[in-house]
């Protein structure tokens, strides 16, 4: 009787650590993985195509945009747009590509008889203090968001908070001011007030109130198809934080080392299915994992 009675209590605990987050993904256990050619060892950005057959990447050394295929993750076409350089983000609205530099300098690529042969570039405010490296489409308001490694802005409203500007894509402008903000008081506040957070005691060492810099550095950013709301991963400490369009924090996880080894970009397509990339190491090839949402 004992036995079985530890059987079934061993088998509740495994099926609650397999259960997927409050956010509907199983972070930890992706139901497909792509290993990366050599050429996207450090595979920085990604996106989709717009008819979400071929996921869209760059890599953090040459101005080349490679397009993958969704099924089986192997190269299909690579387009050179610029020379090298700290490509950062890439996104595609329509047939237009949009890459990031860790500047803050976009690409608009947009084709020509069937060839991205013509290539305009925008410079802004931002630079490589802000260390631009999220790129992702808000459709709702037909704009890039831009998200900040670094620095949010200048002046001591913005120390200990992260930031996401908004690049019009009618004007084509940048506006001055973040859209979007993170700060070390919203997440001390959501560890504090939130009913359960897996790995709470590690993450409140993490963010120390006490520290000299916020712990969290968007390496990437994506919005959930269906539910609205903003994804942003931090290659920096494994972390995952979702808000919402009032940039209130909905959910943070600690993403698992071993399997996130260098988590660099994020995409949807339109069912809600995830896709996170990271760079490789050493003889660690980079990685596309898909995860599928679950409930």
């Amino acid at each position: 009787m004992m036995l079985s009675l530890t059987f079934v209590l061993a088998s509740c605990i495994f099926c609650t650590l397999s259960e997927p987050s409050a956010i509907g993904y199983d972070l930890n256990a992706p139901d497909q993985s792509f290993v990366m050619h050599k050429k996207l060892m450090e595979i920085s950005g990604l996106g989709l195509s717009a008819d979400e057959k071929s996921l869209v990447a760059v890599q953090d050394e040459d101005g080349i945009v490679f397009f993958i295929n969704i099924t089986t993750g192997k190269i299909e076409r690579e387009v050179e747009f610029q020379d090298k350089g700290d490509y950062e983000g890439v996104e595609m609205v329509g047939k237009d590509i949009f890459v990031v530099k860790s500047t803050g300098t976009i690409y608009k690529i947009s084709p020509s008889d069937g060839k991205y042969d013509k290539v305009e570039k925008f410079n802004f405010f931002l630079n490589e203090e802000n260390d631009v490296e999220g790129l992702t489409y808000d459709a709702a308001n037909h704009r890039l968001l831009l998200a900040c490694k670094a620095k949010a802005g200048q002046g001591k409203d913005f120390k200990m908070k992260k930031g996401i500007y908004g690049f019009d894509l009618t004007t084509m402008t940048l506006g001055e001011a973040p859209v979007f903000t993170v700060s070390l008081e919203d997440v001390l506040a959501y560890l504090s007030n939130a009913a359960y957070v897996a790995d709470k005691d590690q993450l409140l060492e993490r963010f120390d109130k006490t520290a000299d810099e916020f712990a969290f550095a968007p390496s990437s950013v994506a919005i959930h198809p269906i539910t609205g709301q903003i994804y942003i991963l931090s290659s920096v400490g494994k972390l995952l934080i979702v808000i919402d369009k009032d940039s209130q924090i909905l959910h943070i996880e600690k993403l698992k080392k071993k399997l996130h080894t260098q988590p660099e970009g994020i995409c949807f397509d339109k069912t809600g299915t995830m896709y996170i990339s990271n760079e490789g190491k050493d003889d660690d090839p980079g990685k596309i994992l898909v995860f599928k949402m679950k409930g």
